[in-house]
């Protein structure tokens, strides 16, 4: 609730007057009515409502935010006049190409090449020097470095410069995601099945579950980021799905899990058991698969007090990645996590994917490292894709990638088309 904070300073609110009678009770040695147990859970259920509240304001003001920010790698800042009172978010398919703007200092395209050819500890340094100077104002090498440790698997470099990141910009830091198993790194190519939910979740949703559950795709994705209501029958019906998907250990992207989430929120409250079991054990199911533990241990605690159930156990998510909605629905085609030399295979699978489509999205969340030589191949393939007037994106690429994509000149194709990057959020 970083955007509410000012709320901690005021003490005129009367929940504060009346901790502080309770404080000037407690020094009189007078008993406080807090230490009643029905009292305590009162005040409790009280602080997590106005809590959910502002978390979903809050959401709702960040995603304004950070769409009006200006393109990653700008030196240009927002007035700060703008940030008191933001613009009406654009829709997602008016949003400008974030990664078109050239990267603006040399540590980003030296550290973007040297990771490129294969020398990642080269690239690390560099870019942990460029945060005293560039990384002041941008956020761009952070977020580097953060898809670079991830990639490597370097959680505890990762967690280190997380908390110099959330001092420095007062903001939550990125969550951890591990790379995928080793063993499971050369299935992971192909075209991948997505589904996009939205606005309501209901009853109508189980044929599309159904065609997701029964795809012989290397990943699943699900979208679930333009829900605005749901009911029972609905959460039950994706619940059940997501389970299936996560103890089969399919590969998932689960997208738009915030927005679902902070929908949901509002649905429930402690002791009260009117919206039914389901909206609960959905909301778990999206924290753990987000691999917040913290969150899912306390709505599991509120769970078990509402329910007198116990609650389920929170497992660490295997094979599943979190990501921005996406305003483009489809089955999409799912790069590999290495993208090396010539990748002829690859590039003949691509135009095999692209066959009869008028809009090709390449999947690049399990994207790692692409090199020089496939990333020029892929471009020169591409690029005669635009000129037969596709539009061509790829999603979800790590920063790293994005700004050797962005330095080969992928946004600014001859035909006038060019090739639409869109680096993941952090």
């Amino acid at each position: 609730m970083g955007l509410f904070s000012f709320l901690k300073k005021k003490s005129d609110t009367p929940a504060d007057e009346e901790l502080l009678v309770v404080d000037t009770r407690l020094r009189a040695g007078e008993p406080s009515r807090l230490e009643s147990e029905a009292e305590r859970e009162r005040q409790r259920a009280i602080a997590r409502a106005t809590a959910a509240k502002i978390d979903e304001i809050e959401l709702e003001m960040s995603s304004a935010i950070f769409d009006d920010e200006p393109a990653w790698g700008s030196t240009a800042r927002r007035p700060a006049a703008a940030a008191a009172v933001p613009e009406p978010a654009p829709g997602l398919d008016e949003l400008p190409d974030a990664a078109a703007v050239p990267a603006t200092a040399p540590a980003v395209e030296e550290g973007a090449i040297l990771y490129a050819n294969g020398q990642a500890a080269a690239a690390e340094s560099l870019l942990r020097d460029s945060l005293a100077d560039f990384g002041r104002i941008e956020r761009l090498p952070w977020w580097m470095l953060f898809d670079l440790y991830q990639a490597t698997g370097q959680g505890a470099r990762f967690e280190s410069i997380a908390i110099d990141y959330a001092s420095h910009f007062e903001t939550s830091p990125p969550a951890w995601q591990p790379p995928p198993p080793a063993q499971d790194v050369p299935q992971l190519t192909g075209v991948a099945a997505t589904e996009s939910f939205g606005p309501v979740l209901d009853g109508g949703i189980a044929p599309r579950l159904q065609r997701l559950l029964a795809a012989h795709a290397p990943l699943v994705r699900v979208d679930v980021g333009a829900v605005r209501s749901a009911d029972a029958t609905g959460c039950t019906l994706l619940l059940k799905a997501l389970q299936t998907l996560r103890k089969e250990g399919r590969e998932l992207v689960l997208a738009g899990a915030d927005a679902l989430m902070a929908t949901l929120r509002p649905m429930l409250a402690v002791g009260d058991r009117t919206a039914g079991e389901a909206p609960w054990l959905l909301l778990l199911e999206l924290l753990l698969l987000s691999n917040r533990e913290k969150d899912f241990e306390e709505s599991a605690m509120d769970y078990c007090v509402t329910f007198e159930l116990s609650p389920p156990s929170f497992e660490t998510p295997r094979h599943v990645s979190t990501a921005a909605p996406a305003p483009v629905a489809g089955d999409r085609f799912l790069l590999p996590p290495l993208a090396l030399g010539e990748c002829a295979a690859l590039l003949d699978a691509v135009d095999a994917y692209a066959e009869g489509r008028e809009i090709l999205v390449l999947d690049c969340s399990r994207l790692a490292r692409m090199d020089y030589a496939c990333a020029t191949a892929l471009q020169g393939r591409l690029r005669a894709h635009t000129e037969q007037q596709r539009r061509v994106e790829l999603r979800d690429l790590n920063h790293v990638v994005a700004a050797l994509l962005r330095l080969l000149g992928y946004t600014h194709d001859e035909g006038g088309a060019g090739i639409r990057l869109y680096p993941h959020r952090y």
